[in-house]
């Protein structure tokens, strides 16, 4: 039995309170009907109107950020693409100005050999020139003296030879011959 009173004893604890001896009147309803009075105090001021704006706009915001994003995306991939193409074109151009770089090089070794063939063929015949000159100017130089030694040989002759009876006479020849 003393179960029996223990347990009315702890029910009679528990019990709900009730506002005006009201059963239905509890504290669980009295939140119920605050929160009810609270909903329609924001609907008749408009509050999820306010809200609904409130996300519209915010979402007015995130697409005219998507859209812009979008935007300079495409505007990045068209100067990417702008870009790749110039670095092919200029790819192109450094194998051809490589190209003609290569072939003025060797137009220009072609012309240096060219010059330096002219330059030793024209030193080649300055020299032959020169050469000739000397061996010239030698072969003069030795009839020079050979005709200086021969004359000198021929003056020391006649000396010997020729006395002054012998000068007359030949004075005399070569007057009566003009």
């Amino acid at each position: 039995m003393l179960d029996v009173l223990a347990h009315a004893a702890a029910e009679a604890e528990h019990a709900e309170a009730a506002a005006f001896g009201i059963s239905l009147l509890t504290p669980g309803f009295f939140v119920a009907l605050a929160m009810l009075v609270v909903f329609a105090i924001m609907l008749r001021a408009g509050v999820p109107g306010l809200i609904a704006r409130a996300l519209d706009a915010r979402i007015a915001d995130i697409s005219k950020q998507l859209e812009e994003a979008a935007r300079l995306r495409a505007e990045a991939e068209a100067l990417r693409d702008e870009y790749a193409k110039k670095s092919r074109e200029a790819a192109s151009e450094i194998v051809a100005i490589k190209a003609a770089a290569e072939h003025q090089a060797e137009e220009i070794v072609e012309k240096a050999k060219r010059d330096s063939a002219a330059l030793v063929e024209r030193r080649k015949a300055i020299a032959e020139n020169k050469i000739a000159a000397a061996e010239l100017a030698a072969v003069e130089e030795i009839r020079a003296a050979a005709a200086s030694a021969a004359a000198e040989a021929a003056r020391k002759l006649i000396a010997e030879k020729h006395g002054a009876a012998a000068d007359r006479k030949l004075i005399d020849e070569a007057i009566s011959g003009l």
